[in-house]
Parts: structure tokens; C-alpha cells; sequence
């Protein structure tokens, strides 16, 4: 991954239930479409209105690909418009990322 765009949600702590099916269901959608899902968190502890999505993208190209076969796919659609008729996601933000060479994906030693 050269890139990684770092989503930032403020959720509904009431509909985290929502969220976590709407995060599911970008399981499915982001590899298909062209994603390196890296994952999405949901809180646990401390806040409990802060989720997390995370999507690698060898270049900004590879993500302007991403964008066009997501426009076009159904069930991301479907997702889209669902989120927006619950109101699960009161705010996201988005950062664009470069990972820092030799200190990703690290095991404990």
C-alpha cells in the first residue's frame, strides 16, 4: 500500500449495531471493487462515538479506479443509501496516508 485513506466516523452510540453491518458489508464491497481493506474498528472502551475505516490504495490512480467500479457497484450503493435513511453516521472525516517504510505490519517479537 502506498497510500491509506483514514475515515474517521462519529457514530450514533445508540445504532453501533448499524455501524458494525455497515462495516460488514464493506467487507464484501471494498476487495471487490479494488481496496486493500486494512479494517474498520468500532469503539470498545473510553469513547463511544468514534469508529475507525481504513482502505490502502497502491497510487491515487489505483483509488480513482476504486471510486468508478463503486460508483457502479449495487450493493455499495444499497450500503450508501442505507447509512443515510438510519443516520447511524453523524460525521465522517477523511485523511490520505503514506505508511512509514518498514514499520507496518509488524509482529511482536
Amino acid at each position: 500500500m502506498t497510500i491509506t485513506c483514514f475515515i474517521r466516523y462519529e457514530i450514533d452510540p445508540f445504532q453501533k449495531d448499524a455501524f458494525l453491518r455497515y462495516a460488514e458489508a464493506w467487507g464484501r464491497i471494498i476487495p471487490r471493487c479494488g481496496g486493500h481493506l486494512v479494517g474498520y474498528w468500532l469503539p470498545h472502551e473510553g469513547s463511544n462515538i468514534e469508529a475507525w475505516g481504513l482502505i490502502g490504495f497502491d497510487s491515487l490512480a489505483a483509488y480513482e479506479a476504486y471510486r468508478a467500479r463503486l460508483r457502479a457497484d449495487e450493493e455499495g450503493a444499497r450500503n450508501f443509501a442505507w447509512a443515510q435513511q438510519q443516520r447511524f453516521i453523524l460525521k465522517e472525516e477523511r485523511r490520505w496516508l503514506q505508511g512509514v517504510e518498514g514499520t507496518l505490519n509488524r509482529p511482536p517479537q
